[in-house]
């Protein structure tokens, strides 16, 4: 939204429901709500519920931009507010927001991420050095997964489908497993863009193809062995893996990531023929984020299936406890190792491009 002209600012709010604050833009010249900055004097510091809904709404009207925002679950349940008070927060989001509502059709993947999201303590990471210190010891002595635990994330997941379709005005729905494979065409068609101008591509805008950039953005701190297997035409053991001995050590600077031998010399060239697009446009987001348009940079892909079911000791326990589940929702979808390791090896050959 950042390549198009509004006639006025489009800030990312993320969380709608967890602290946000009015503060003077230097940037846009005017008032603005965003996110707390607690590395900003003056700033109200602070993320957590001590907002109402109704104070959240006033913030929300206060000034005169647009708002990206996130609305998840959990903060409302956590949040604890009158049911009033959150049919009233509802109607208001029904009224003045354009809504997207992401689905997944594999909820045995789903579950498995919320899992290894409990043992890392981390929904997202932006930083390559960071992803690889916090994944190498766990790539190491791997996990197990509780299947209790397992089964809650699945549950979870029907209360959320519950809430959206009782409370909301749906303008989109995000298939996780159809649309992230074409997330650049998912995103332009959506009625989100001013009228009178002509949809813009990430490569028109930043010199690099949005699918380059988000695979140079996985790449660079790719730790899984993968990369020299599907390049070579050797057969891959999805579900068996690579030990990852040799995990690069945090210190390393970008150039030194790229050129790790565990990298294909294919995708070596690649991440140095992009690399220069790449930094820019990491550069330009980073922009983004320290004047406060958008909270974050982009994430990093954490681990495709493939390294998930190598991270996961129980594995096969999971699947055992995913069909039971299904059956006993009335649900007809089933996994197999068989048919996963299909969808893993798909999945590997779209983020490195092969054949």
């Amino acid at each position: 939204m950042q390549m198009y002209d509004y006639g006025k600012p489009v800030i990312n709010l993320h969380e709608l429901t967890n602290g946000i604050e009015k503060y003077h833009s230097a940037t846009y010249n005017q008032d603005v709500v965003g996110k707390p900055d607690p590395n900003i004097w003056g700033s109200a510091n602070t993320w957590g519920y001590h907002q109402t809904l109704e104070e959240v709404v006033q913030l929300v009207d206060s000034v005169d931009h647009y708002k990206v925002s996130r609305l998840a679950l959990y903060h409302l349940i956590n949040r604890k507010d009158k049911l009033e008070d959150l049919l009233s927060f509802y109607q208001y989001i029904n009224d003045n927001f354009y809504i997207i509502s992401a689905r997944r059709e594999n909820l045995f993947e789903h579950a498995l991420s919320w899992c290894i999201v409990a043992f890392t303590k981390e929904l997202n990471i932006y930083d390559h050095q960071e992803k690889i210190k916090l994944f190498q010891t766990l790539y190491k002595k791997k996990i197990t997964i509780d299947q209790t635990v397992f089964e809650n994330y699945l549950d979870k997941y029907l209360t959320y489908l519950e809430w959206v379709d009782s409370h909301f005005r749906v303008n989109s729905f995000f298939n996780y497993d159809k649309d992230v494979h074409n997330l650049e065409k998912y995103v332009n068609g959506l009625d989100i863009f001013p009228d009178n101008q002509p949809i813009k591509s990430w490569k028109e805008h930043y010199g690099i193809s949005w699918n380059d950039w988000n695979s140079c953005h996985y790449l660079i701190s790719d730790t899984s062995g993968f990369s020299k297997s599907i390049s070579h035409d050797a057969p891959i053991q999805l579900l068996e893996g690579p030990e990852n001995k040799s995990l690069p050590t945090t210190a390393m600077n970008i150039e030194k990531l790229m050129s790790r031998t565990s990298l294909s010399t294919v995708h070596q060239e690649f991440l140095k023929d992009n690399i220069q697009n790449y930094v820019k446009t990491y550069a330009d987001i980073g922009k983004l984020v320290i004047n406060r348009t958008l909270i974050h940079g982009m994430p990093i892909k954490l681990q495709t299936l493939a390294e998930k079911a190598i991270l996961v000791k129980n594995f096969e326990e999971c699947i055992d406890t995913y069909n039971n589940w299904s059956i006993k929702h009335s649900r007809k979808h089933q996994v197999s190792l068989t048919d996963l390791g299909v969808t893993a090896l798909d999945e590997i050959k779209a983020w490195y491009r092969a054949n």
